[in-house]
């Protein structure tokens, strides 16, 4: 057995410190920059979450035999931490991240 402890914050008390060391896996300021972040679609229209968009051209999707038509509407998106993805579902297609380079707002 070859077992490592991984960081962790300790609990109040038993440093015998009020204060609690943070996490450095879950950073404080996680949230400030998805607040800040702007994503737009192809025509420049600014994108949020639970927003519909509409695929502006074919697209192949990788690992599956599907193509997503032109004109298919995405329904209740949610932004990812890139300006770039959004993620989706499809009516056959669960769980999709796609450009926005490819997406207009419906």
């Amino acid at each position: 057995m070859n077992w490592k402890p991984g960081p962790v914050s300790r609990p109040v008390g038993e440093t015998g410190n009020s204060h609690q060391t943070p996490d450095p896996e879950f950073p404080q300021n996680a949230n400030k920059s998805r607040v800040s972040m702007e994503v737009k679609d192809s025509n420049g229209n600014t994108l949020a979450d639970g927003d519909s968009v509409m695929v502006i051209k074919d697209l192949k999707v990788k690992g599956t035999s599907v193509t997503l038509k032109r004109g298919t509407l995405i329904k209740n998106i949610r932004l990812t931490g890139d300006e770039e993805e959004i993620e989706g579902n499809a009516e056959k297609l669960k769980g999709l991240v796609l450009k926005t380079c490819f997406l207009k707002k419906a």
